[in-house]
């Protein structure tokens, strides 16, 4: 005899879907309670604005100008005695041809045994014609010899601008292609320099000099080296006369010591 088929073991019908739990989408798969939350993967919507991309033709000009900005605001508010390879050392060995229309040029052999100031200008430079009204009075008072550098200048645009503005200058080099400065660690113009009665650069004053300057620092210093040097060196920083140079507007200043000019 043969016994009835037990229901609760027979398949399903074939018609019959499994159940799902309550909120759940037909087809997915019941969540697991200790899984947590599904991850959602809904996309936040397009804002439809383009990202801003740095492009390099953009950035480089502005780091460019930033830079400059800070190099400007440096010269203008920060220190002026700028640092130099060439402090405390001889000046290097020059000798440069007279600027046109003069007949006194400048060389290494020109900054021995006394103390003098040398200044680089050039007539394209605003702020040397702003400083040069200091330097001819500074030039008047006889204290020291004032020397010039000519720096990369047209030598007509040279001649007339000391015909116009007046000629401080003992000697004056010109210093055509900018070499002579570069050797002196020269940054540009206007740069004005103090040198010893050994030849060697004492001081560096980067920029136009203002009256401040010159009461303060400039001549204070130039007077602490003049009375520390060798007797026969300072005998030749001894004040010196003015002579006017034909063809100027201003008074050209040649160094004399007790023996006569010094050359």
């Amino acid at each position: 005899m043969t016994a009835p088929a037990d229901d609760r073991h027979s398949a399903p019908p074939a018609d019959t879907a499994p159940s799902t739990a309550p909120g759940t989408a037909p087809g997915t798969a019941p969540a697991d309670p200790q899984a947590g939350p599904a991850p959602s993967t809904a996309t936040a919507p397009d804002s439809g604005t383009p990202r801003r991309r740095w492009r390099p033709a953009v950035v480089v000009p502005l780091i460019a100008i930033a830079l400059f900005g800070l190099f400007a605001w440096g010269l203008k508010y920060g220190t002026s005695d700028l640092p130099s390879v060439m402090l405390n050392k001889p000046v290097p060995s020059f000798a440069l041809d007279p600027v046109k229309g003069r007949d006194k040029g400048l060389a290494t052999a020109d900054l021995q045994g006394h103390v003098s100031l040398v200044n680089i200008f050039a007539s394209w430079c605003v702020p040397c014609r702003a400083e040069h009204p200091l330097i001819m009075d500074l030039a008047e008072t006889g204290e020291f010899p004032i020397y010039g550098f000519n720096f990369k200048d047209d030598p007509d645009a040279a001649m007339n601008w000391l015909a116009e503005l007046g000629d401080p200058y003992a000697r004056t080099g010109a210093d055509l292609d900018g070499r002579v400065a570069i050797e002196w660690g020269s940054y540009g113009v206007p740069e004005t320099f103090i040198i010893d009665a050994e030849g060697r650069i004492a001081y560096r004053h980067v920029g136009p000099m203002t009256q401040t300057d010159i009461d303060e620092t400039i001549l204070p210093l130039a007077r602490k080296l003049r009375d520390e040097a060798p007797e026969t060196s300072a005998a030749l920083a001894r004040p010196i006369r003015t002579a006017k140079v034909a063809g100027t507007a201003g008074p050209a200043e040649a160094p004399t010591s007790p023996k006569g000019p010094v050359k």
